[in-house]
This record gives structure tokens, C-alpha cells and sequence, in this order.
């Protein structure tokens, strides 16, 4: 395919065209185009938004519930360092809003040690569920 030699058919004098910046705008340059723009309501929470917010009301559920228990269990170490990592996690959500994988899956690992106190509490399911949903399984 040979492209037509510059001469007054091919060349536009005096039409060029500069853009600086465009925020919110839809815009088409040359003939024969069209431009159309679609506007919604905003987008809601993505899933990992949603997910992070249950694994938040998970977590201080399950802190309020080993709160609760007496002192012989909640000072076994693996029960210590559930908490830690819960109270890690809490404090990572309300900062930044997510949580790094990394800490993710150092509370499954807590909740994995301290499972037989884990297991008996309904919350500690809801905290192992929501990090399997962050986790992707």
C-alpha cells in the first residue's frame, strides 16, 4: 500500500490540533468521527472493598469474643500471638483500608496454631472465611 505524496489534497494547513489536558471530557479529532459519552451513578465498593469491611467486623468480633475467655486460654501463647496479628490487622484496615497478603496470611497462620480455641468460637470461622475470600481460597 503506497501513501499519496504530500500536496494541497493531503495537506490541512493552519488545522492542527493540541491538547493539553483532559479530566472528565470526550473528545474526537478528525472527519467523520463520533464522540459519546456515558454517565452513571458512581461505581459502589468493589469486592475487595466489601471483602476487607467483613474481615474488619470479623476481626473485632473475634478479639471482643477472646476477650471474654478466661485468662488460661487467651494467655497460651498461640492464642497471644492471634491476637497480635487481629490487632495488626485492625489497625491496617483502618489506616490504609486493605490489608498486604503478606499479613494475611500471617493470621491465617495464627488462626491455623490457635485453632482449638479458634473453633469453638463462631467468629473465628468468620475471620478464617474472609481471609480465604482475600486470599482467593
Amino acid at each position: 500500500m503506497t501513501r499519496p505524496e504530500p500536496g494541497p489534497e493531503t495537506e490541512r494547513p493552519g488545522r492542527a490540533v493540541h491538547i493539553g489536558s483532559v479530566t472528565g471530557s470526550a473528545f474526537a479529532v478528525g472527519d467523520h468521527n463520533e464522540v459519546r459519552t456515558v454517565n452513571g451513578p458512581p461505581a459502589g465498593p468493589s469486592a475487595t472493598e466489601e471483602q476487607t469491611a467483613a474481615l474488619l467486623t470479623a476481626v473485632r468480633e473475634l478479639r471482643a469474643d477472646l476477650a471474654r475467655l478466661t485468662s488460661a486460654v487467651t494467655q497460651r501463647t498461640e492464642v497471644a500471638v492471634l491476637d497480635a496479628e487481629l490487632v495488626a490487622v485492625e489497625e491496617e484496615i483502618e489506616t490504609g483500608d486493605a490489608v498486604a497478603t503478606g499479613r494475611l496470611a500471617r493470621l491465617r497462620a495464627a488462626l491455623v496454631s490457635a485453632a482449638p480455641v479458634v473453633e469453638l468460637l463462631a467468629s473465628g470461622g468468620a475471620v478464617a472465611t474472609a481471609v480465604a475470600a482475600l486470599l482467593g481460597g
